[in-house]
């Protein structure tokens, strides 16, 4: 049997260049009743080990350095000592939360496997330096972040993001895949690859 994909949403806030805003973010959790890998442990630490139960924690893997995607990645990873991961070009938005460095860099082609599955790092840059994207073949699957969402790209209209990067990772790293592929997004709704593909047209187009 392949992993399983569960979603729990938190909510909490994101703050960057001076504002603050409200957010739900997605903390997806890849694997089986052993074995899990945790994506982005956002706002809540509590829920999300409740969601991880006694199982092992392979990874927790961080598609980029908001901070509303790594506010709960302390306490997570104190109370399960598990692996960190986070592209090593976020690591200035890493640093305004934690003075230790993640345990290792995610780099582009970076695979994990849980319970039999192998999930594949994909680098996107461009809400952010070091945006990375886990792809799961064998699920039909990419957890895209903030780089990919139902309806289009991720913001960029704040530091360190450029909407010319991320439209160049969307389309040569993500509109690739297979049409079928669902994307799990950070925020929202999920989607997929052909879905994304009409609207990432119809944006530029625009």
């Amino acid at each position: 049997m392949p992993a399983r994909i569960e979603r729990l949403v938190t909510s909490g806030t994101f703050s960057l260049d001076g504002g603050t805003w409200d957010v739900d973010n997605n903390v997806w959790l890849v694997g089986d009743d052993h074995e899990v890998l945790v994506i982005d442990a956002a706002h809540d630490a509590e829920r999300i080990l409740h969601a991880v139960g006694d199982r092992r924690v392979v990874a927790l893997v961080c598609t980029h350095g908001h901070n509303d995607h790594i506010n709960a990645v302390g306490d997570v990873q104190a109370a399960l000592e598990c692996p960190v991961w986070l592209h090593s070009a976020d690591q200035m938005l890493w640093s305004t939360l934690y003075a230790e460095s993640p345990d290792h860099d995610l780099t582009d082609g970076t695979t994990f496997e849980v319970a039999g599955t192998v999930l594949t790092a994909i680098h996107t840059p461009g809400h952010s330096p070091g945006s990375t994207c886990l792809y799961a073949e064998e699920l039909e699957a990419v957890f895209t972040g903030d780089t990919l969402f139902h309806g289009g790209p991720g913001a960029t209209g704040r530091s360190y993001s450029d909407k010319p990067t991320i439209l160049k990772s969307i389309r040569e790293r993500l509109l690739t895949l297979p049409t079928g592929t669902v994307v799990h997004t950070g925020h929202g709704d999920t989607t997929t690859i052909a879905a994304e593909t009409l609207n990432l047209d119809e944006g530029e187009r625009a």
